[in-house]
């Protein structure tokens, strides 16, 4: 026996000797058995490209299904355009919805990596199936007659929309790990390795942007002119790859170890403080209870510092004179560590920075909305090619890879001279450069705008429902402010609820910045339903008529304009107090 407990001792020193050496990662990370990991042998940019990988091969099969969807809807299943219009908002709104499930079980019992290897495979076998009942004559209605369109059957509805929710399910589980994955390969408490976490969110974000591009441009033109069986089974075909690139790096990754349901965790710290209430949180934090070796309580988490701010919950942690004599601390929903009462803390500091990403979303939103809209009213001829409205946003795109670069390998190493921060800007001011870019975007939005109604009334084109002739390419500077907004604020919060949230909590945090996007479009449609009922009161026509040669759009952007600003200022103050996460 005492062999033994010497082994093991002896074992632990060697342990810790190699992990002072810097051998070993210091964040917790293990390999895939489950043992501690050599830095040399895993991790850093040499297991990202199969990550990078997946991701790209991801968002291509999903923009090649979401660009498309409406058209497929009302054309192929013989929809009409609101019921297909609420079939894509019901089935994307759910998209942004699902990474909460996959968010818990990843952080709570199935870690990161299986997490995405699981929902990956639901994620292809309903790719698979919306292949199928795109390819089998008996999935899918007859083809029109003149002008008589046969509806699907229930049980070609019930196959099409099978396949397409097992998508949304698969993508709320790759989503919010995805990222979290590839950032999990450079070790925390490596200065030269965070500088490189902070490069691959960029990257990270190009390769979406790759996929997106591929998919908006090629994707679509083989859907419209090849048929859909193909148009579909293509990105079916690249799931199966991200699926075989993701698997491809098992040998090199560094994996976290789940540490059990955060909600729970958040559910004890507020039960325990309230059954504490009435007692007096100690002036010496080092009173509080926390675990004494140098490890956390909670699995695959370092421990927390306490902080000074939102004391009543520092109660949970208060050791009371009846579990001093007994000596039994195992009650969590009593007794809370300092690191557990920290979590709850920084979620509810996040959580002012979370909300202004929404009103960000609501403005990114514009540009599958009002900006098609807009353009539908310009001049789209170049010569003989005519451009599609729609299409301009693939300039939002080329914008996001044009400045993902130039940030990462030009602005990035001059700020650092200045700023003297590892990554140029922190991750706060990164966002705040973004929210004052969206400023300037709607601005930019505003000023076409006005000159197109100018042009109208000039041509006598008020009363007209006709394009008025201006070049639909005057929209391109929105599209590229935009991206670059998204480049800065974005991929800015995929760095903050990283780097900020708590070691356990890191794929919840993901999927609520994802969340924002989802909220972000519904406040965009609550704004505009407000813009619409008070500006048509009394009769008027409205700032956004049918006609929008009638209408003041402009008013519109220059509203956004100046809830951005608005959200810029709250965001700015929200920032300058927020306190960073300290851990051990």
């Amino acid at each position: 026996m005492g062999s033994v407990d010497e082994e093991r001792s002896l074992l632990e020193a060697e342990l810790n000797q190699a992990e002072s050496s810097g051998l070993y990662t210091g964040d917790g990370s293990v390999d895939f058995n489950g043992n501690p990991v050599l830095k040399q042998n895993t991790g850093n940019w040499r297991a990202c490209p199969f990550i990078l990988g997946n991701e790209c091969c991801e968002r291509l099969a999903y923009y090649g299904i979401a660009t498309n969807l409406v058209s497929y809807l009302t054309n192929k299943l013989h929809e009409g355009n609101v019921s297909a219009a609420r079939n894509v908002t019901t089935w994307q709104g759910t998209c942004y919805l699902t990474p909460l499930i996959g968010a818990v079980l990843a952080d709570a019992y199935w870690g990161r990596y299986w997490t995405i290897a699981a929902f990956s495979t639901i994620y292809f076998f309903g790719m698979c199936t919306l292949t199928l009942s795109a390819s089998i004559p008996a999935l899918k209605p007859a083809e029109c007659v003149g002008s008589i369109c046969p509806s699907a059957t229930p049980a070609q509805y019930a196959v099409f929309f099978f396949g397409l929710y097992l998508i949304a399910l698969g993508t709320g589980g790759i989503k919010p790990c995805v990222s979290s994955f590839g950032a999990d390969q450079f070790d925390d408490t490596d200065p030269n390795e965070r500088v490189k976490k902070g490069s691959f969110f960029n990257w990270f974000y190009f390769s979406i942007n790759i996929g997106a591009l591929i998919s908006s441009s090629l994707l679509v033109w083989i859907q419209d002119n090849a048929g859909w069986g193909l148009g579909f089974g293509i990105p079916a075909l690249f799931m199966g790859l991200a699926i075989g690139s993701f698997f491809s790096g098992t040998a090199l990754y560094r994996f976290q170890r789940p540490g059990g349901s955060p909600i729970t965790r958040m559910c004890q710290v507020l039960v325990a403080a309230f059954h504490k209430r009435s007692l007096k949180v100690p002036e010496d934090s080092t009173l509080l209870y926390e675990t004494g070796d140098k490890h956390s309580a909670i699995e695959g988490s370092r421990k927390l510092e306490h902080s000074e701010e939102l004391k009543c919950l520092d109660k949970a942690a208060i050791v009371t004179d009846v579990e001093t004599k007994s000596g039994d601390f195992s009650n969590p929903w009593r007794l809370c560590t300092v690191t557990q009462v920290e979590e709850l803390k920084i979620l509810i500091r996040m959580f002012p920075i979370w909300a202004t990403g929404i009103v960000f979303s609501a403005v990114y939103a514009q540009m599958s909305t009002m900006f098609v809209e807009q353009g539908m009213m310009m001049d789209t001829k170049i010569g003989s090619f005519t451009i599609p409205p729609a299409s301009l946003s693939t300039f939002d795109v080329i914008s996001v890879i044009f400045w993902v670069p130039i940030y990462d390998r030009i602005i990035v190493p001059i700020a650092r001279k200045f700023t003297r921060k590892e990554r140029g800007f922190s991750e706060l001011q990164r966002m705040g450069i973004g929210l004052f870019i969206s400023v300037l975007c709607m601005s930019a939005a505003a000023v076409v705008e006005i000159r197109r109604l100018q042009l109208a009334k000039e041509l006598d084109l008020v009363d007209k429902q006709v394009a008025v002739p201006i070049s639909i390419l005057w929209q391109i500077p929105q599209y590229f402010l935009l991206g670059a907004a998204e480049v800065c604020t974005f991929i800015g919060q995929l760095e903050f609820f990283y780097d900020q949230s708590p070691d356990a909590m890191r794929s919840l945090c993901s999927a609520l910045s994802l969340l924002t996007t989802s909220l972000g479009n519904y406040l965009s449609s609550f704004i505009l339903t407000l813009v619409t009922y008070f500006t048509t009161k009394g009769g008027q026509i409205g700032w956004i008529s049918d006609n929008l040669n009638e209408g003041h759009l402009d008013y519109f952007f220059w509203l956004l304009a100046g809830l951005s600003f608005l959200n810029m200022m709250v965001y700015t103050l929200c920032a300058s107090r927020y306190k960073q996460k300290k851990a051990s």
